[in-house]
Parts: C-alpha cells; structure tokens; sequence
C-alpha cells in the first residue's frame, strides 16, 4: 500500500513539475518547454535508421508519437523516483534535479536557445522537489500509540503479539495529494490559456489577410491534367491532405505583424529586413510547384502539387546586391533559418537561375497554414525539400558550402538534392483484388524542372506498355498517367517507370532515402479474383 501510494506520490510529482515549466515556458518560448527540449534533442540525434523508420511507420503522427513516449517514460521515471523517495529522500530529490538538469541543457542546446532556455525545466525540478517533499514526508512511518508504552518507549511486548508498529499520515498524503493535483491542473490551464492566447492572434492576422492578386499568375490548369481515375488523387492537392514532415514538435505560430526576415552575408551589398507588408506590396507570382520530401521512399505519399503565390527570390535577392556564383558572386550557399531555429541550404545558382524560386506568402489561394509555414516559407521547383523548403522563414544568409553544414547535412544527407525522376502507382492498391477484364492502372510521375515525357506499365517482368499521360501543366508538376490492363485471373506484380524530358529513364536498381533520395520502379502485387 505504502510503495504504491509512493508511486503515486511521484507521478504527481512529475505532473506538476511539467504543468509549472510548461507554464514558464510561456514566458520564454514554446521550444524551452521540457517535453519539448528532450523531444527536439532526441530528434537531432536521432540514427538516419530510425528516423526513416519513425517517418515509414507513423508518418506525419511520428512526432505524436515521440511526445507521448517521452511522457510514458517520464511517467515510469516518476513513480521510480516516488517510491526511492520513501527510503531515501535525498534520493529522491537528486533524481529529480538531475532531470531538471537534462530538460535545461536539452533547451539550451536547441537551435536557437540560450541560457534563458533553462529557466522552465528549472522552476519545474525545484517546485517538483517542493512537492516531493510534501507528499513523502506524508507518508513517512510513525510509532502509532499502540506501539508505545506509558513510558512513550516502545513496547516491545506489542511488537511481539504482531501489532502495528506505526503508521503514516493517510489523510494527509490525501489532502496535500489532492492540493498539488489541483494546483498543477490550474497552472496547466493557465499555461494553456496564454499560449493560446498567442497562437489566437497568429490566428487572427492570418485570418484578416487578403492575398493580392498577382502581377503575374500561374496559367489555368489544361482541361486533361486530371485523369478522374477512381483511386487517383486530385491534380491539385488540398492543403489539408498536403504531406508534412518537419522537425518541429509545436507548430510555430506567428503574428505576420510582427514578422520580420533579414537578408545579410557574404556577397550582399545592400542588407535587407523586410516585413509580411513589405512582400505584400511587392511585385507576386503565382504558380503550380509539386514538391517532393527526400524521405520518400519508392512509392511513399510524401509528395504534393499546390498552387503557390510569393516573392520572387531572385529579385529579392538582387536588390540586395547578391550575385550567382556564375556571375562572380562570393557565395554559392544561401542559408534559410526558421524562427524555431531549423537551418536549410540552398544552392544560390539554382535559386538564381531563372527557375520560380519563391518566398511564398499562400497555397491554394489562401495564405499559407501554419503547418504548412505561414506566414512564408521557401519554395524552389526540382530541389527536395530538406535543401530549399524552409517553413517559417526569419532569416537569409549568404554563405558558402565549405564555411557552413546545413542541419541535415551534419547529419549525413548531401548538400546538393535535385528531385530524382520518380512514379508511383496509386490505383490498384496492393494486394487488391479486381475482377478480370479491363482494369485501369493508374498514378503520377515527377520529375520537377524537367519534366516527365513517358511512363511505362509492365506485368509480371514481361514488355512494358506505354502508358497514356495525363496534359502537362507545367514541367514543375507532376502529371497523372493511366495505363488499361487486360487483367487475367491470378496473382500479378504491376510495376511502373518513368522517363523524364531530359532522356533518363528510371533506374530499376533499389537504394534508400539516404543521402539524396530514393530510386527504384516501385511495384504493387494485385490478385485478380
């Protein structure tokens, strides 16, 4: 009874330690939350194997699925530490401290952190060893009266009959139980409250801003973009069902009012800071950009078309002075950070090459989601997305390639990634079973910057089948393809190639995500019933 009301104890303990640091938190910035801290430094050392597998297995529910982990884990350390506490009390309150100590450093060494990061893991291990030493000094063992003799010494003739030789305070540890409970509830909701409050008017700015139309729109999708195969997605994809893989476990949100994005480095002549406004007023474009995530794995879904509307990021570029390393420019590297501290590198020639390299300010005729990047982001056509998709952008710099590693190139991946020619098939899903007789296969195929020229269907090994495409939009788009099978009964793998307008055809050999993107035919196995 006693052991378990300890573990009680210190899951209580740990709910209003995270309730209280959440709640400074606040006062900081969302990333200095302990919960968060220990998540995003589990994220940055993270094994390349187990990324792949967190992104293959939970996709964009892995973070979710860290979060509640860390909780679990914290749960169990918790209670481990309420029962030593019983025994040993500065135990306990070492335990304890130590974990403080590892949400601190953890804040501090997040991208973008400082020593103020420390403060909520901080006040959270000191009010935590506060309510330790509330609720296990409750039930700490006392000589019950019956156990003594009129002497106040103990009777050792009690003992020996097998009477209690003490007891602790029950109805304390209850009131001071239920008392940290309802306090760490309160500032909880407090917390939450003006968090909310924030994140209400990052809303608000959001929803009051109208999107100018643009000097120069993306032209109508042609007629024939879209095949209307059941089981194939939509040419455009909404921006609810727009794939999204970050690293950010809180979704920043930001008041466009108050945002700012500063251009400076090497090779800029003129440093610029422009607010949301200023992008506003400037000259847009609009257009349709497929974008691709390099963690897609042959066949995988992280690949999305939207339309997009933004500042031209070689004008902006420009008007800072900043020239391509074509025309003499010192910096070949151009380093986008995101207010949550997430680093990005882009080649400068490719996003000055005349390709629509934007500052994108809205997806599908509305401005940006947050969890897509509001209020701008990066978008670069035929570049994956870990090397030109900064969301929440805060800051340019100018750079080059050997002075700075970008983070995912710290952690293994290339530093240059052009979008590899791909297809996928989307319809019949694997293990399907239709019908013998004609039996549409269908899917997309990109190859972004280029564009794609044929796609091919085989069966089971033998001739490949040219396949029927879809109209072309624009070489920075994807583009549907259906191919009509003769389906026989048995069991049949389809398998599907693409060839791109530049003459490459896909490989068939299989290699992973690492270190610039999947390759392979991707294939799916059918039993016609």
């Amino acid at each position: 009874m006693r052991a378990a009301l300890g573990a009680l104890s210190g899951l209580i303990t740990g709910a209003s330690a995270l309730a209280v640091a959440e709640l400074a938190a606040v006062a900081v910035r969302p990333e200095a939350g302990p919960v968060n801290a220990v998540g995003g430094a589990f994220i940055d050392r993270t094994p390349l194997w187990l990324k792949d597998f967190a992104v293959r297995n939970f996709g964009t529910n892995d973070k979710l699925v860290l979060q509640l982990g860390i909780l679990a884990l914290l749960a169990v350390f918790a209670m481990a530490v309420g029962v030593v506490a019983l025994r040993h009390r500065p135990a306990g309150f070492a335990a304890v401290l130590v974990f403080g100590a590892v949400g601190a450093a953890a804040a501090v060494e997040r991208p973008g952190g400082g020593p103020l990061d420390a403060l909520p893991s901080v006040v959270g291990a000191v009010l935590a060893c506060g309510v330790l030493q509330l609720l296990a000094g409750r039930l700490t063992f006392r000589p019950s009266p019956a156990a003594e003799g009129a002497d106040g010494t103990p009777d050792a003739t009690a003992a020996a009959d097998g009477a209690p030789a003490g007891s602790f305070d029950r109805r304390g540890f209850v009131i001071a139980a239920t008392a940290a409970v309802a306090a760490s509830a309160g500032a909880g909701v407090l917390g939450s409250r003006l968090g909310g409050s924030d994140a209400a008017r990052a809303a608000a700015t959001r929803a009051g801003i109208v999107l100018p139309a643009p000097a120069s729109p993306a032209r109508p999708v042609p007629a024939g973009a879209e095949l209307r195969v059941r089981g194939l997605g939509p040419f455009t994809t909404p921006a609810k069902d727009f794939y999204r893989v970050d690293t950010a476990l809180v979704v920043p949100r930001i008041d466009a009012g108050g945002w700012r994005l500063r251009i400076h480095g090497k090779g800029v002549a003129r440093p610029l800071t422009v607010s949301f406004d200023d992008l506003l007023r400037r000259e847009l474009i609009e257009r349709d950009i497929t974008l691709t995530c390099v963690s897609n794995e042959v066949g995988g879904p992280y690949v999305g078309n939207a339309r997009w509307i933004g500042v031209r990021l070689a004008d902006l570029l420009g008007e800072a002075g900043v020239e391509p390393p074509s025309k003499g420019g010192p910096a070949d590297q151009l380093v986008a950070r995101s207010v949550d501290g997430m680093a990005i590198g882009s080649p400068v020639e490719t996003v000055m090459d005349g390709r629509d390299a934007m500052l994108a300010l809205g997806m599908n005729g509305e401005p940006l989601p947050f969890d897509h990047g509001f209020p701008v982001r990066m978008v670069v056509p035929g570049l994956y997305g870990y090397v030109s998709a900064c969301k929440w952008l805060q800051d340019l710099e100018l750079t080059t390639f050997a002075d700075y590693d970008a983070y995912w190139v710290k952690r293994s991946w290339s530093r240059r990634a052009p979008i590899k020619t791909e297809s996928r098939i989307d319809t019949p899903r694997p293990f399907a079973s239709p019908e013998p007789g004609v039996v549409p296969v269908a899917g997309v195929a990109w190859a972004q910057h280029r564009g794609i020229a044929r796609v091919e269907v085989r069966v089971d090994g033998g001739d490949w089948h040219t396949a029927r495409l879809a109209a072309q939009d624009t070489k920075d788009t994807w583009r549907q393809w259906v191919w009509e099978w003769r389906a026989t009964t048995g069991s049949h793998t389809l398998e599907v190639r693409a060839t791109d307008l530049d003459g490459y055809t896909q490989t068939e050999k299989r290699v992973g995500t690492v270190p610039d993107g999947a390759t392979g035919w991707h294939s799916v196995v059918v039993d016609v019933t």
